[in-house]
């Protein structure tokens, strides 16, 4: 690709996507308010920037992956922030899980500057983002823009949807993401029951796994992390609580009642309020047979 190409927010996931796009050979000039960030990145040829507008000065597509709404709002729509230094005609691609209405505020930004608004976050876990197998979720209106970007996202991902007009991948983002973190509570809250019931748990995953009741989270990710006794985080029970957080903004934005989801809210609220804030999601389960008062649930070797 040619042309200068800008990566802001270099975190768990940003940091192996940047260096999947930079072992295809692409040259990429990234930025994080942590420089320590940066430094993995030096061996592939990144080029390092003093600040968000060093990064995106006359770039001609600027990837964006933050925290949270303000972040995204801070980085690309303050003076000094992308907008103020991007390249007329430039893509921003903003690859972060925020606010609906947060990113319709950006797009709207974006397009009075005459610049084409991706919005692009992203499905699938930290272990995904390392191994370049990612899952995009695409809203975009423009599909010039979208073939310009779309090399990007082959050597970050291995699944790209395009879910609609500018606005529709981060309100799909939400949604799974809802559902992913409501299936996590039932997950835990069914496997301490199975274990109050003295129920073996590598046969209750086997009966399972072949009813309409059998989930990716329990099979996959409790599979591989809390059931094995590993709950360093892929995806921290802190962001999933922020995530939960922009389901019922969004709901309340929308006028929608979401009542189980509030109740899991409230539980990941509870569990972050202690030492479960950093691990893995899949703690949940953890914290569960804490509060019924049963020894932790692993699956035997």
């Amino acid at each position: 690709m040619t042309g200068k190409i800008a990566f802001i927010g270099l975190g768990a996931m940003g940091q192996p996507m940047a260096a999947n796009i930079l072992k295809t050979g692409t040259k990429l000039t990234v930025f994080d308010i942590d420089p320590d960030r940066m430094t993995p990145l030096h061996n592939l040829g990144a080029a390092f920037a003093s600040s968000v507008a060093d990064a995106a000065r006359d770039a001609d597509i600027v990837v964006t992956m933050l925290p949270n709404t303000p972040q995204v709002e801070e980085v690309i729509l303050q003076a000094g922030g992308v907008l103020d230094v991007i390249a007329e005609g430039a893509v921003m691609m903003d690859m972060s899980t925020i606010a609906p209405l947060g990113t319709d505020k950006v797009a709207a930004a974006c397009a009075e500057k005459g610049v084409a608004f991706i919005d692009a976050p992203v499905g699938r876990l930290v272990s995904h983002a390392i191994a370049g197998e990612s899952l995009f979720m695409i809203g975009c209106d423009d599909d010039a823009a979208y073939e310009r970007v779309t090399p990007l996202l082959e050597a970050m991902g291995a699944v790209i949807h395009r879910c609609g007009g500018v606005g529709a991948g981060i309100r799909t983002k939400v949604v799974n993401n809802f559902l992913i973190l409501c299936i996590t509570q039932v997950n835990a809250e069914a496997l301490t029951l199975a274990a109050k019931l003295g129920l073996d748990i590598a046969m209750l995953k086997e009966v399972n796994a072949g009813t309409t009741g059998t989930n990716g989270q329990l099979h996959v990710n409790f599979a591989t992390k809390v059931l094995q006794g590993d709950t360093e985080p892929g995806f921290k029970i802190d962001l999933a609580y922020k995530d939960m957080g922009l389901a019922l903004e969004a709901a309340g934005d929308f006028r929608v009642g979401l009542p189980v989801g509030s109740a899991a809210h409230a539980v990941y609220g509870a569990a972050r309020a202690g030492d479960y804030a950093g691990k893995d999601f899949s703690a949940l389960l953890d914290y569960a047979c804490e509060l019924a008062g049963v020894d932790k649930v692993r699956l035997k070797p």
